[in-house]
């Protein structure tokens, strides 16, 4: 049985401020927070972070990635995301969103544990990270344990589109302990079909125009549309 109509959403990823208004405008839900697309989305600036939140009224959730390329991070690193997460917190950031492995691609408990210890008050959201994990239903399993509260997921392929059938089973099996939300790739020409088939409440896509410079609002108001009349 789908759950009520009121709660779906659609988050837009943003990478830069003037981004995060256009959505905002055009209707989206919230706003996950990122610098540079090419790399797949990293942590902002601080004052760009606070820039954002002084202007934006929907939730703002921002990533916590301290470089590109894999998930597997350095004390270093986790150091950097401590210090984020700590910023975030302190400047009543709605949500944070990160993930780590270990190097044979699995949940790094300790280490996301660790993170999570600081995110009092804070969403979190496992990205999509988890499309890296050798065993989703597994690992599904550790993020819920671990108390996030959304995880972010393509199905483990590269768009939801192609991953629909690994995210429709999620969905069924975990759907009442943890937010599924399917990402990647995802826009107004296919949300219908990937919101009917995995009966998920919340989506998330960057919503960018053709040149990927910026946010399309016809596009977000369009994907607005159809997820809340699936």
């Amino acid at each position: 049985m789908q759950k009520a109509f009121s709660h779906k959403l659609l988050e837009v990823a943003c990478f830069d401020a003037e981004s995060c208004l256009i959505a905002e405008r055009a209707g989206a839900d919230r706003i996950e927070f990122c610098s540079d697309y090419s790399s797949g989305g990293l942590t902002p600036s601080w004052d760009d972070i606070l820039s954002v939140k002084k202007r934006l009224k929907i939730p703002l959730h921002v990533i916590i990635r301290p470089r590109e390329g894999d998930f597997v991070y350095s004390r270093e690193d986790l150091q950097t995301m401590k210090r984020d997460i700590l910023f975030c917190k302190e400047h009543r950031i709605n949500g944070v969103v990160f993930g780590i492995l270990t190097s044979d691609h699995g949940i790094d408990v300790p280490a996301n544990k660790e993170l999570l210890g600081l995110c009092e008050g804070l969403t979190c959201t496992f990205h999509r990270a988890i499309d890296a994990c050798s065993d989703p239903e597994k690992a599904l399993r550790e993020i819920i344990a671990l108390g996030f509260h959304k995880v972010l997921s393509s199905g483990g392929k590269s768009t939801a589109l192609e991953g629909i059938d690994a995210l429709t089973r999620l969905q069924k099996q975990f759907g009442e302990h943890i937010t599924i939300m399917p990402g990647g790739g995802i826009r107004s020409h296919n949300v219908s079909l990937i919101a009917e088939e995995t009966q998920c409440l919340e989506f998330h896509s960057a919503a960018l125009t053709v040149d990927k410079n910026a946010v399309d609002p016809d596009e977000v108001r369009l994907l607005k549309e159809h997820i809340l009349h699936v």
